[in-house]
């Protein structure tokens, strides 16, 4: 038995955070109905190519274990049966438009009139304040929010995270807030009002560089692959390609200054402990990477992890999805899919009892499952 085995999710998210939040409680176990406009359905149905039999692999990405019902809440027939649907529903997760929703009869307080258990989660673009009307959207929110201003090469100029990471961590913080108002309703029957804003969510995992600012006014800006508070924690030109080493502590330092064959580097008074190593970072650096050139990544990688300091390459997609540890873990599950075939997704991470949570049902196509469409008993 899953864990959220018996849980209803009325999905009327779209795109990525409120979809990805429903992804999570799906591979949980719950029954996730997603809603969708019976003709256009989820955007990112649409963000392609590459497609796979008519499917975005956007879409295939964050809507597994989940069902579609195609529903026009202009309708008044499919606003009812919504309304229908919310009334035997644990949870509904929505990121329309701050007020879109109460004028359709869908808001949190029109429908605990029914359903006073209902858990009902907003995913906002800010939350209360001056811009609580405006739209969220991650790659201006990872802009405003400083994520930006910190990635990127100190010879180049701000970048964007390679996936919307902003909305995965929302998306992440909306499922932990459902999975905590479903403990409280287990204790006290009460159903909760919850919002989670985009904005805040990305301050939220600023983590060690915001408070680094907060506490002592530190910007250290664009700093590479670098860490602003620990050397050598970064990348490093192997003969062929790049390397990533991970320094934590002094004694993993001396522990990789013998693996390169320079132990004396450990022993000079410049870089013997890592405040040191970091107000001389750039000798240092320049001596380690004199090193890291003589050899092939792969090389260096099984001396200093024989030497137990973590180190890796640095792997290109076509790297990971053949490396030995994703083809051992069970992350990489095959099922078949009504219109595209036989695909790979990428399953969850969590392991339940020892066990990757399963693949239950395939990304659905549009509207697979208007006809009769009904909570499963639960």
């Amino acid at each position: 038995m899953l864990p959220l085995e018996g849980v209803r999710v009325l999905d009327l998210s779209r795109v990525l955070a409120g979809p990805y939040a429903t992804m999570v409680l799906a591979d949980l176990g719950a029954d996730v109905l997603k809603v969708e406009h019976p003709e256009r359905g989820d955007d990112t149905r649409h963000w392609g190519p590459p497609f796979a039999g008519g499917e975005s692999a956007y879409f295939l990405s964050v809507n597994r274990n989940k069902r579609s019902v195609g529903l026009d809440l202009k309708d008044s027939g499919d606003l009812e049966r919504v309304k229908s649907l919310a009334a035997g529903a644990d949870v509904l997760i929505e990121n329309w438009r701050r007020g879109a929703l109460e004028k359709l009869g869908l808001g949190h307080e029109a429908l605990r009139e029914a359903n006073p258990g209902l858990i009902y989660c907003s995913i906002t673009g800010f939350g209360p304040g001056p811009d609580q009307d405006r739209p969220g959207y991650d790659f201006l929110v990872q802009a405003r929010g400083g994520i930006m201003a910190i990635t990127g090469q100190p010879d180049g100029g701000p970048t964007k995270v390679g996936v919307a990471i902003s909305d995965i961590v929302c998306g992440l913080y909306a499922s932990n807030a459902v999975l905590a108002a479903l403990h409280r309703r287990s204790v006290t029957g009460e159903g909760a009002r919850l919002e989670v804003p985009l904005f805040e969510s990305t301050l939220g995992w600023l983590a060690n560089r915001g408070q680094e600012f907060l506490v002592g006014g530190v910007d250290t800006g664009l700093i590479g692959n670098a860490h602003p508070s620990i050397v050598p924690y970064q990348t490093f030109e192997a003969s062929d390609k790049p390397l990533v080493v991970a320094v934590g502590n002094d004694t993993q330092f001396a522990n990789l200054c013998r693996a390169i064959g320079r132990p004396e580097l450990a022993g000079d008074e410049r870089y013997a402990t890592n405040p040191d190593r970091v107000a001389n970072r750039e000798e240092l650096v320049a001596e380690l990477q004199k090193e890291f050139g003589k050899r092939t990544a792969d090389e260096w990688t099984g001396e200093i992890r024989g030497a137990g300091v973590p180190c890796g390459p640095v792997n290109t997609l076509a790297d990971v999805f053949r490396d030995e540890h994703v083809l051992g873990s069970g992350m990489l599950q095959a099922l078949d899919h009504p219109s595209a075939g036989t695909i790979e997704l990428l399953a969850s991470p969590l392991l339940v009892d020892g066990a990757r949570l399963p693949i239950r049902r395939p990304p659905p196509t549009l509207g697979q499952h208007t006809k009769g469409a009904e909570w499963e008993s639960g």
